[in-house]
C-alpha cells in the first residue's frame, strides 16, 4: 500500500508532467534543407508548424527537388522536436523510463 508521502511525490509528479505537456505544445524547434532554401518549424506536438519555401529554389522543371529537399527538412525537423521532448522528459523523470511518456 502507498503511503502518503508516495501518493504526494507522484501528484507532484503528475502535475509537472502535465506542465511540460503544455510548454511542449508552443515549444518549437527550427530545420533546414537546401543550405537554408527550405525551412520548417515543427512544434513539441509533433506537428509542421510552418514551412518557408525561398523562391529560387523554386523550378517548375526540377519539382522532385523541391519534394525531396521539403521531405528533409521536415524529417528532420520531427527528429528534432522528438529529441527535444525525450530531453525534457527525461529531465523531468530522472531518466527513468516510462512508457507511454516518450
Amino acid at each position: 500500500m502507498m503511503n502518503r508521502k508516495m501518493i504526494k511525490q507522484a501528484q507532484r509528479l503528475q502535475k509537472k508532467m502535465t506542465d511540460l505537456q503544455t510548454e511542449l505544445e508552443s515549444a518549437t524547434v527550427e530545420a533546414t534543407a537546401g543550405g537554408g532554401m527550405i525551412t520548417v518549424v515543427v512544434t513539441g506536438k509533433m506537428t509542421v508548424d510552418s514551412i518557408v519555401i525561398d523562391p529560387e529554389v523554386v523550378s517548375p522543371d526540377d519539382v522532385d527537388m523541391l519534394q525531396d529537399l521539403v521531405l528533409v527538412a521536415i524529417n528532420d525537423g520531427l527528429n528534432k522536436a522528438q529529441e527535444m521532448v525525450s530531453s525534457r522528459m527525461g529531465a523531468l523523470t530522472g531518466g527513468l523510463n516510462i512508457p507511454g511518456l516518450t
